[in-house]
């Protein structure tokens, strides 16, 4: 793959990456979409697919964690995705038993709260791997998701930070028509849990609603979200915080312009959302 983009940067053809772990849904197709856009006719698109263990802690669903490659693999050929990166674990982390792989990319700032404070070795494990499918792709221009709001700030300071020289595309959260978030675990959810798990846009949308009145205190927002969470069956509420959009860092009263981002376990799933106030 290196080769390839090489020889490609030496020709000029600009070059477009959409990592994803697989099990893809309209949400990637957007990002595709988006990438696609970027580079132009002349340009060449690459997804990456690939199950990080680094960003699962040894309690997670890395094991279970939804995989069909046959399927990606027919999605990626109607989308026109001119690669599909399919690394293994030797290619990523190469190491033999005795010399185990010992060095990460760390972002010290943006990391701790939230995603990071809940999923202690998760954005270590994420900024490792981007940062290395970056050098082996060497996009120009790479496209990640704002489901995972928090994930594409740290991939952007982390671009800024270690000068790479490419562009960082945050696209649109993909819904279903119900308003649940696109996301591969939501193939977890059976029965009443994939009802139960709407409370998480609709809570969000009740904050928009609220918020467009007047502004509130967040620790004020944060009870009333607590309490209507743990009301529904089966979910428990894992955060909610309020932040401001471009340095994440959290705000004590929020207003309209803020951003709100939620994670809970509906049944054994743990889901995340947000949205812009």
């Amino acid at each position: 793959m290196q080769r390839v983009a090489t020889t490609w940067r030496r020709g000029e053809i600009r070059v477009g990456l959409v990592p994803t772990m697989g099990y893809l849904h309209a949400g990637h197709l957007s990002l595709i979409k988006q990438a696609r856009r970027a580079v132009g006719k002349r340009g060449k698109v690459i997804l990456s697919i690939y199950v990080n263990p680094t960003q699962f802690a040894p309690s997670e669903d890395f094991s279970r964690y939804p995989r069909d490659l046959r399927r990606d693999l027919r999605l990626c050929r109607h989308e026109g995705v001119d690669v599909v990166f399919t690394p293994s674990d030797k290619d990523m982390y190469p190491a033999d038993p005795d010399n185990a792989f010992s060095t990460y990319v760390v972002e010290e700032r943006l990391s701790s709260r939230m995603e990071g404070a809940s999923r202690r070795t998760h954005f270590r494990g994420v900024t490792t791997v981007v940062a290395k499918l970056f050098n082996i792709v060497q996009p120009d221009v790479a496209v990640f998701g704002a489901k995972d709001y928090q994930q594409a700030g740290i991939i952007k300071r982390m671009v800024r930070d270690l000068n790479f020289p490419i562009r960082i595309i945050v696209a649109p959260t993909v819904r279903e028509a119900d308003g649940l978030a696109m996301s591969s675990r939501n193939k977890y959810l059976e029965g009443d849990l994939r009802t139960n798990a709407l409370i998480l846009n609709r809570t969000l949308k009740q904050i928009q609603r609220s918020i467009r009145r007047k502004p509130f205190a967040a620790t004020r927002l944060k009870r009333q979200v607590r309490s209507r969470m743990n009301e529904t069956p089966g979910v428990r509420l894992d955060y909610v915080e309020f932040f401001d959009p471009e340095t994440l860092e959290p705000v004590s009263l929020v207003k309209r312009g803020a951003h709100a981002a939620i994670a809970a376990f509906v049944g054994k799933t743990r889901l995340i959302d947000n949205v812009r106030i």
